[in-house]
């Protein structure tokens, strides 16, 4: 059976960006809450990984790095994430494209992910995930919308919601 979708390398795309929003709650100002912390392995000769010639030496197929008390200036963009670790008492900054990692764990609520290796149709799929922040309307707009959505009278189902009004779900069903 041919997958002309790509099921898995979506799939792969959408736990990538649960792993993007996770590091993100890690870099806001509030840091990580309770007792949250993850281990990430990543290939260190991927395409785009960035750390020293020491580290390189050091780990030259795999590196498991944590993200817990000590970690300084992550920063979470759409295609890798940034972060300064201490390695022997010595700051070194790591950049860490998420197509490098192989998995992340958080095991302080035994939650964890594996990445297959992307490939080229792989990369295509992580541009089908939006990176974009959602936009969300007012509450007032929502309640005006629902309101106009959900009369037999609404008959204009076909505008685009991207200003944030409620669509019904039967504009899109085959008749």
């Amino acid at each position: 059976m041919n997958d002309d979708i790509g099921y898995q390398a979506l799939t792969q795309a959408a736990m990538r960006g649960v792993m993007r929003e996770a590091l993100k709650v890690a870099a806001s100002d509030a840091g990580l809450p309770g007792d949250h912390h993850f281990y990430i392995t990543f290939r260190t000769r991927a395409p785009g990984v960035k750390l020293s010639e020491h580290l390189l030496k050091r780990f030259p197929d795999e590196m498991v790095i944590v993200i817990q008390h000590q970690f300084w200036d992550l920063e979470v963009s759409n295609r890798h994430f940034e972060v300064v670790l201490q390695f022997s008492g010595v700051p070194q900054h790591l950049e860490i494209p998420y197509s490098a990692v192989t998995r992340f764990q958080d095991p302080s609520v035994e939650f964890g992910m594996a990445f297959q290796p992307l490939t080229g149709q792989d990369n295509s799929a992580m541009d089908l995930v939006d990176d974009s922040e959602p936009q969300l309307a007012e509450p007032e707009t929502l309640e005006e919308a629902s309101d106009e959505t959900t009369g037999d009278d609404a008959s204009d189902d076909s505008r685009p919601a991207s200003d944030g009004t409620v669509v019904r779900l039967d504009t899109f069903r085959r008749k």
